[in-house]
Protein backbone atom coordinates (compact mmCIF):
# COMPACT_ATOMS: atom_id res chain seq x y z
CA UNK A 1 0.00 0.00 0.00
CA UNK A 2 1.39 3.47 -1.44
CA UNK A 3 1.69 6.00 1.72
CA UNK A 4 1.82 9.67 1.02
CA UNK A 5 1.79 12.86 2.96
CA UNK A 6 -0.02 15.97 2.25
CA UNK A 7 2.85 18.22 2.76
CA UNK A 8 0.21 21.24 4.12
CA UNK A 9 0.74 19.10 7.40
CA UNK A 10 3.93 20.77 8.17
CA UNK A 11 1.76 24.10 7.75
CA UNK A 12 -0.81 22.91 10.29
CA UNK A 13 1.79 21.92 12.89
CA UNK A 14 3.50 24.99 13.07
CA UNK A 15 0.34 27.15 13.30
CA UNK A 16 -0.50 24.71 15.86
CA UNK A 17 2.97 24.99 17.65
CA UNK A 18 2.74 28.53 17.40
CA UNK A 19 -0.81 29.10 19.04
CA UNK A 20 0.41 26.81 21.55
CA UNK A 21 -2.50 24.19 20.54
CA UNK A 22 -0.50 21.25 19.31
CA UNK A 23 -1.57 19.31 21.88
CA UNK A 24 -5.44 19.67 20.81
CA UNK A 25 -3.86 19.28 17.31
CA UNK A 26 -2.12 15.89 17.98
CA UNK A 27 -5.29 14.60 19.87
CA UNK A 28 -7.56 14.85 16.67
CA UNK A 29 -5.13 13.41 14.47
CA UNK A 30 -4.70 10.54 16.92
CA UNK A 31 -8.56 9.76 16.92
CA UNK A 32 -8.85 10.28 13.25
CA UNK A 33 -6.29 7.36 12.83
CA UNK A 34 -9.15 5.00 14.42
CA UNK A 35 -11.61 6.92 12.34
CA UNK A 36 -9.44 5.21 9.27
CA UNK A 37 -8.93 2.23 10.58
CA UNK A 38 -12.68 1.71 10.58
CA UNK A 39 -12.99 2.78 6.85
CA UNK A 40 -10.01 -0.02 6.39
CA UNK A 41 -11.64 -2.64 8.26
CA UNK A 42 -14.48 -2.40 6.38
CA UNK A 43 -13.02 -2.20 3.14
CA UNK A 44 -10.87 -5.24 3.67
CA UNK A 45 -14.56 -6.57 5.08
CA UNK A 46 -16.37 -6.07 1.78
CA UNK A 47 -13.18 -7.58 0.08
CA UNK A 48 -11.81 -3.97 -0.83
CA UNK A 49 -7.64 -4.23 -1.13
CA UNK A 50 -6.13 -0.77 -0.13
CA UNK A 51 -4.18 0.70 -2.75
CA UNK A 52 -3.04 4.48 -1.07
CA UNK A 53 -2.89 6.01 2.43
CA UNK A 54 -2.31 9.79 2.64
CA UNK A 55 -2.14 11.88 5.97
CA UNK A 56 -3.08 15.40 5.20
CA UNK A 57 -3.93 18.56 7.65
CA UNK A 58 -7.55 17.60 8.33
CA UNK A 59 -6.86 13.39 9.57
CA UNK A 60 -6.36 10.41 7.05
CA UNK A 61 -7.43 9.20 3.78
CA UNK A 62 -7.65 5.31 2.29
CA UNK A 63 -8.24 4.60 -1.56
CA UNK A 64 -9.52 1.46 -2.15
CA UNK A 65 -8.39 -0.64 -5.51
CA UNK A 66 -12.23 -2.12 -6.65
CA UNK A 67 -13.36 -5.15 -7.61
CA UNK A 68 -14.67 -5.34 -11.43
CA UNK A 69 -17.01 -7.78 -10.73
CA UNK A 70 -19.14 -5.16 -8.46
CA UNK A 71 -20.21 -3.09 -11.37
CA UNK A 72 -22.05 -5.97 -13.01
CA UNK A 73 -24.28 -6.22 -9.77
CA UNK A 74 -26.99 -3.85 -10.10
CA UNK A 75 -28.79 -1.72 -7.73
CA UNK A 76 -31.48 0.27 -8.73
CA UNK A 77 -30.05 2.37 -11.24
CA UNK A 78 -25.84 1.96 -10.32
CA UNK A 79 -24.50 -0.97 -8.56
CA UNK A 80 -23.39 -2.87 -5.63
CA UNK A 81 -20.26 -0.50 -5.44
CA UNK A 82 -21.81 2.33 -4.59
CA UNK A 83 -23.61 0.71 -1.47
CA UNK A 84 -20.29 -0.87 -0.64
CA UNK A 85 -19.03 2.76 -1.25
CA UNK A 86 -21.63 3.88 1.40
CA UNK A 87 -21.03 1.47 4.33
CA UNK A 88 -17.45 2.27 4.27
CA UNK A 89 -18.07 5.89 4.34
CA UNK A 90 -20.33 5.30 7.33
CA UNK A 91 -16.95 2.86 9.19
CA UNK A 92 -15.23 6.26 10.27
CA UNK A 93 -17.93 7.82 11.92
CA UNK A 94 -19.30 4.79 13.58
CA UNK A 95 -15.88 4.28 15.45
CA UNK A 96 -15.74 7.91 16.59
CA UNK A 97 -19.20 7.87 18.15
CA UNK A 98 -18.61 4.23 19.16
CA UNK A 99 -15.66 5.45 21.06
CA UNK A 100 -17.01 8.43 22.25
CA UNK A 101 -19.83 6.15 24.29
CA UNK A 102 -18.10 3.96 25.70
CA UNK A 103 -16.31 6.87 27.47
CA UNK A 104 -18.88 8.23 28.20
CA UNK A 105 -20.54 4.97 29.98
CA UNK A 106 -16.99 4.33 31.60
CA UNK A 107 -15.24 6.17 34.16
CA UNK A 108 -11.54 5.52 32.05
CA UNK A 109 -8.61 6.79 30.49
CA UNK A 110 -7.38 6.82 27.14
CA UNK A 111 -3.50 6.61 27.34
CA UNK A 112 -3.60 9.28 29.91
CA UNK A 113 -5.70 11.48 28.49
CA UNK A 114 -8.94 12.61 30.41
CA UNK A 115 -12.02 11.41 29.53
CA UNK A 116 -13.87 14.12 28.61
CA UNK A 117 -11.50 14.83 25.95
CA UNK A 118 -11.60 11.73 24.39
CA UNK A 119 -15.60 12.05 24.27
CA UNK A 120 -15.33 15.41 22.66
CA UNK A 121 -12.88 14.85 19.88
CA UNK A 122 -14.25 11.57 18.92
CA UNK A 123 -18.06 13.43 18.45
CA UNK A 124 -16.44 16.39 17.04
CA UNK A 125 -14.49 14.09 14.62
CA UNK A 126 -17.77 11.87 13.53
CA UNK A 127 -19.69 14.68 13.31
CA UNK A 128 -17.40 17.10 11.18
CA UNK A 129 -16.81 13.66 8.56
CA UNK A 130 -20.27 13.39 8.24
CA UNK A 131 -21.21 16.84 7.03
CA UNK A 132 -22.65 16.43 3.49
CA UNK A 133 -19.30 18.03 2.21
CA UNK A 134 -17.55 16.08 -0.83
CA UNK A 135 -14.89 14.47 -0.12
CA UNK A 136 -16.01 14.26 3.71
CA UNK A 137 -17.63 11.25 4.27
CA UNK A 138 -20.90 12.93 4.29
CA UNK A 139 -20.51 13.82 1.09
CA UNK A 140 -19.54 10.41 0.02
CA UNK A 141 -22.80 9.22 1.65
CA UNK A 142 -24.91 11.94 -0.05
CA UNK A 143 -23.03 10.73 -3.84
CA UNK A 144 -23.33 7.29 -3.41
CA UNK A 145 -27.11 7.28 -2.41
CA UNK A 146 -27.79 9.51 -5.41
CA UNK A 147 -26.32 8.05 -7.74
CA UNK A 148 -27.77 4.27 -6.24
CA UNK A 149 -31.58 6.31 -6.87
CA UNK A 150 -30.76 8.18 -9.82
CA UNK A 151 -27.42 7.43 -11.78
CA UNK A 152 -23.97 8.56 -12.18
CA UNK A 153 -24.56 11.99 -13.81
CA UNK A 154 -27.23 13.10 -12.21
CA UNK A 155 -25.55 11.95 -8.98
CA UNK A 156 -22.42 14.23 -9.41
CA UNK A 157 -25.03 17.49 -9.95
CA UNK A 158 -27.11 16.57 -6.88
CA UNK A 159 -23.80 16.23 -5.04
CA UNK A 160 -22.24 19.59 -6.20
CA UNK A 161 -25.38 21.36 -5.06
CA UNK A 162 -25.45 19.61 -1.92
CA UNK A 163 -21.71 20.10 -1.13
CA UNK A 164 -21.66 24.10 -2.08
CA UNK A 165 -25.04 25.03 -0.24
CA UNK A 166 -23.41 23.30 3.11
CA UNK A 167 -20.21 24.64 2.81
CA UNK A 168 -22.24 27.87 2.88
CA UNK A 169 -24.53 27.50 5.66
CA UNK A 170 -21.68 26.46 7.42
CA UNK A 171 -19.32 29.07 6.48
CA UNK A 172 -22.22 31.39 7.74
CA UNK A 173 -22.54 29.50 11.17
CA UNK A 174 -18.47 29.38 11.58
CA UNK A 175 -18.41 32.64 11.20
CA UNK A 176 -20.92 34.00 13.88
CA UNK A 177 -18.98 30.81 15.91
CA UNK A 178 -15.89 32.79 15.88
CA UNK A 179 -16.58 35.96 17.49
CA UNK A 180 -17.22 34.01 20.29
CA UNK A 181 -14.70 31.52 20.43
CA UNK A 182 -11.78 32.74 19.09
CA UNK A 183 -9.84 30.00 17.62
CA UNK A 184 -7.24 29.64 14.75
CA UNK A 185 -7.80 25.76 14.68
CA UNK A 186 -11.47 26.38 13.24
CA UNK A 187 -10.29 28.97 10.78
CA UNK A 188 -7.73 26.70 9.17
CA UNK A 189 -10.38 23.50 9.08
CA UNK A 190 -12.41 26.32 7.19
CA UNK A 191 -10.03 27.28 5.11
CA UNK A 192 -8.80 23.39 4.22
CA UNK A 193 -12.57 22.59 3.40
CA UNK A 194 -12.81 25.44 1.25
CA UNK A 195 -9.91 24.61 -0.73
CA UNK A 196 -11.23 21.23 -0.95
CA UNK A 197 -14.58 22.56 -2.52
CA UNK A 198 -12.41 24.72 -4.98
CA UNK A 199 -10.80 21.39 -6.20
CA UNK A 200 -14.11 19.65 -6.64
CA UNK A 201 -15.84 21.68 -8.02
CA UNK A 202 -13.27 22.15 -10.81
CA UNK A 203 -13.39 18.42 -11.12
CA UNK A 204 -16.52 18.68 -11.24
CA UNK A 205 -17.05 21.31 -13.89
CA UNK A 206 -14.52 19.51 -15.96
CA UNK A 207 -16.50 16.17 -16.09
CA UNK A 208 -19.57 17.93 -17.18
CA UNK A 209 -18.02 19.62 -19.98
CA UNK A 210 -16.67 15.60 -20.81
CA UNK A 211 -20.31 14.64 -20.45
CA UNK A 212 -21.91 17.28 -23.17
CA UNK A 213 -18.89 16.69 -25.50
CA UNK A 214 -20.04 12.93 -25.42
CA UNK A 215 -23.63 13.19 -25.76
CA UNK A 216 -22.96 15.75 -28.45
CA UNK A 217 -21.30 13.29 -30.01
CA UNK A 218 -23.17 10.87 -29.72
CA UNK A 219 -26.10 12.50 -31.16
CA UNK A 220 -24.25 13.28 -34.41
CA UNK A 221 -23.10 10.23 -34.88
CA UNK A 222 -26.91 8.93 -34.43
Amino acid sequence: MQIKINLKIFLFIIIFCVTQQIEIYGLLMLFAFFHEMGHLIMGMILKFKPSKLEINPCGLSISFNIKIEDFNQKIRKSNILSLKKLIVALAGPTVNFTLALIYMLFDMKFCGIEREYVVYSNILIGIFNLMPIYPLDGGRVVKSFFNIMYGIKKSYKLTFIVSNISIIILTMFVSIVILYVKNISIVLIMVYLWYLIFKENSIYFKRMKLYKILENEFSIST
